[in-house]
């Protein structure tokens, strides 16, 4: 399944592989040695720590791998801005506290709550997704229901 992407996202995405393929994963090794030379293994709890380590770290890795090999570079110039799709920065106000709040519809990965940029899958993307000015959308959230009315669809950032 393809997961769009902005080039800065996917070069951000590349590099952090980079770094965990040739950083972190050779330390993690030498931590496994050092682990090691300190004798029983059954008992040791350093080197339980560093292979478990090493399973977070590898999983990681696969997962940034397939994230890429899905990447497809998304134009944000082409991404019709009359409706809220991904890379659109949306205003809406949340029709039971009155608040209004501006998000960016990005892919997982890029998805940052604390700047504003949340996921196309995430509950509030989904039900964002595909609506226009003026439309409200129900949001079914963990916490329950929000509604939510959309005030602007822009391309500027969050």
């Amino acid at each position: 399944m393809p997961v769009y992407m902005t080039p800065e996202a996917i070069k951000k995405l590349r590099e952090d592989l980079h770094h965990a393929r040739t950083v972190q994963r050779p330390k993690i090794s030498q931590d496994i040695a050092d682990a090691r030379a300190h004798g029983d293994l059954s008992e040791n709890a350093e080197y339980d720590a560093a292979k478990d380590a090493q399973g977070k770290l590898e999983a990681r890795i696969a997962q940034m791998e397939a994230t890429l090999g899905d990447a497809r570079v998304l134009d944000e110039q082409k991404v019709d801005h009359t409706k809220a799709y991904i890379l659109s920065t949306v205003r809406v106000r949340n029709l039971k506290t009155d608040s209004e709040h501006f998000f960016k519809l990005v892919s997982a990965p890029e998805a940052d709550l604390s700047r504003g940029l949340i996921s196309i899958t995430s509950p509030i993307g989904k039900g964002l997704l595909g609506r226009s000015v003026g439309e409200q959308a129900v949001i079914d959230a963990p916490a329950g229901q929000i509604f939510m009315e959309i005030l602007e669809i822009s391309r500027e950032g969050a």
